[in-house]
Formats: structure tokens, sequence, C-alpha cells
């Protein structure tokens, strides 16, 4: 198997078209897309889709399981930027490699973000 890039990263959350405005929100360089076909909506940033669905019986709502962390230019700018639309610090901020930090935020929803950068 030859894998290529990571494509999608899909949240589950109560309200899907509640937790996509939030998204979109929190991403404000990404950019809404619609596929009228499939009576869907998602958010694409650089090149990898936001899919935020509802949660259900197979998947649900929480910490648990695998978190996605972003890259970003300003640590203290994301995670300002995500407190500030009612994300809270749930793990860190810790140190890393060459003068990196990360953290864990909770989103409105119950979710995990992570961030890195300087």
């Amino acid at each position: 198997m030859k894998v290529k890039a990571i494509s999608a990263v899909m949240i589950h959350v109560s309200d899907w078209k509640e937790g996509l405005a939030w998204y979109e929100k929190a991403f404000p360089q990404s950019k809404r897309i619609r596929y009228p076909e499939f009576q869907f909506e998602c958010l694409e940033l650089n090149g990898i889709q936001i899919e935020i669905v509802n949660a259900d019986e197979k998947v649900g709502v929480g910490t648990f399981g695998q978190v996605v962390d972003w890259e970003v230019e300003s640590f203290d700018e994301a995670l300002e930027h995500l407190t500030g639309l009612g994300a809270t610090l749930y793990r860190g901020p810790g140190e890393l490699e060459h003068g990196r930090r990360m953290c864990k935020l909770k989103d409105p929803f119950g979710n995990l973000i992570g961030l890195r950068g300087q």
C-alpha cells in the first residue's frame, strides 16, 4: 500500500450545521465546499477536507481516540483565536523539539483539536 496524503478529517458533532459554522470560524482560511448531489457540505484547507458530520451510535463525540494536530504559524495567536471561539484548553501547552509547543483544546462539541507551532 502506498499512502499519498491525508485527504479528509472527519469530526463528529451533535449538529453538523452548527459544527460546520464553528469550524469555518475556527479555520478562517478554509473554503466551504458544497456537493449538492450528495446534499453534503464540508471545508477545504490546504488540500484536506474537514468533514463535520453528525455523531451516531457507531461514532460518538468525545475526547477519546485520535486527534489531529494542526501546524500553525503562531502558537499563541492560534490558541487565543480558538479559545475566543469557545474552545477550552484540555492538555498542555507542552514543549516540543526546536522551540515548538503543542496543546490540545476541546471544541464546543466535546472533540479535541491539537495545535503545534512556535
